[in-house]
């Protein structure tokens, strides 16, 4: 290795990192350790809700980092008792279980949907999920994520689950039909990793029928698309119905890691003591992120702004690519919003940080703009004014 070279990292390859590093951020701006500044479209991934450097959230968490950091399950933790009431109280559901990450929130519904089976005597219980979900890389999860990209080099995969198409309740209804041992249907209210897929609001509610028909769990992951992100607290709200189970994760903590499972009455008590648990979940850290998010987004009335100013978004977007051949589809709801095109586009994440924007692209070819509940709509218009020719021009320059 010669002077110039640099050394071998340390850090496992399992990202394909653009290049740069972010040093601090501001609002929705970030700065990377060179000095320049990006508008940050992306959120860490529909994670900082509140943006960065929250002037509330800060001074809260370095209040609870001086006091009490972490202790254990093994005692009661108030901040857990006052974010499971919050939770219950903005859902309408009843129990909360807390626990680390999106994934961990879907392997504890996993759980739940065995158990329930198997507290009925069904010794082979199985879950429908959907064509295009994403809910994790467990090999549970993983099992239960269509993208075979995902599967490759980890099977075999765990067994118990059938898969249907979205928005197809014809399906839903053979497949409950041909597997009796269903015990629940599994799915995100808005398929993030898929291409910002929503679940349509007339499928939910006849999802909703059926799973009551059938005695089954409806379990809804809002692990992406809940807390506040499509201007209601959850998605499943718009549709007017309660899921069974939901697992909620990435925005509920601004950044902090955090995961939760709200359950309603049919699933709030299958899990009993030393059926499930978790050394880090639910510690006081957490908790206090969570706390203080969902206080900020009510005050603050960061709902209101998420539909406002999510539909300033699309619409500029819309405008500023009306009419362009290769641009499939433009969907989402509040600031949750997918750009589909007619082949892959990778390289527009590089070309976005290069033009100043932070984006990603999911699905191969749908660009996902994700970010903080708090965008002004001077931010919005701005995201539009960058991606909207570098859109255009990657559509003219790439067969």
């Amino acid at each position: 290795m010669n002077a110039t070279t640099p050394p071998e990292s340390h850090v496992m390859s399992t990202y394909g990192r653009l290049d740069l590093a972010i040093s601090h951020g501001q609002g929705c701006w970030v700065w990377d350790v060179k000095g320049r500044r990006y508008l940050d479209g992306l959120a860490g991934i529909a994670v900082n809700t509140l943006g960065h450097g929250h002037p509330r959230l800060v001074p809260a968490l370095q209040d609870q980092v001086a006091k009490l950091i972490h202790t254990s399950n093994y005692y009661h933790v108030p901040l857990q008792e006052q974010l499971a009431d919050k939770l219950c109280e903005l859902s309408g559901l009843s129990k909360v279980f807390f626990c680390n990450s999106g994934l961990e929130a879907n392997e504890a519904a996993l759980k739940i949907a065995r158990k329930f089976g198997h507290d009925r005597g069904n010794d082979n219980p199985e879950v429908l999920v959907f064509e295009g979900a994403f809910h994790g890389r467990s090999i549970a999860t993983l099992s239960a994520t269509a993208n075979p990209k995902i599967h490759a080099g980890f099977g075999p995969l765990v067994p118990g689950f059938v898969r249907v198409p979205l928005n197809d309740i014809k399906a839903v209804e053979a497949a409950l039909l041909a597997h009796p041992g269903i015990t629940a249907v599994f799915l995100e209210t808005i398929q993030g990793e898929g291409g910002v897929n929503p679940a349509q609001l007339e499928f939910l509610r006849q999802l909703r029928r059926v799973c009551d028909s059938h005695d089954i769990l409806l379990m809804l992951d809002e692990v992406q698309c809940g807390i506040g992100r499509t201007g209601k607290w959850f998605a499943y709200q718009w549709a007017d119905i309660q899921p069974d189970v939901m697992p909620l994760a990435k925005g509920l903590g601004s950044g902090v890691p955090i995961g939760a499972v709200v359950c309603g009455p049919r699933a709030a008590t299958v899990l009993q003591p030393g059926n499930h648990g978790s050394t880090f979940g639910g510690n006081p850290l957490a908790m206090r992120a969570g706390v203080e998010t969902l206080t900020i987004m009510q005050e603050d009335g960061l709902l209101a702004n998420a539909i406002e100013v999510g539909a300033l978004l699309k619409t500029a977007l819309q405008d500023g690519l009306a009419g362009v051949n290769g641009v499939v589809e433009l969907r989402g709801q509040g600031l949750m919003i997918g750009i589909e095109l007619d082949r892959s586009c990778g390289p527009l994440m590089a070309q976005a940080a290069a033009a100043g924007l932070l984006i990603s692209v999911t699905a191969d070819r749908v660009i996902r703009l994700v970010p903080a509940l708090i965008l002004s709509p001077a931010e919005a218009q701005e995201i539009a004014s960058i991606l909207c020719p570098l859109i255009k021009a990657f559509l003219a320059t790439t067969p």
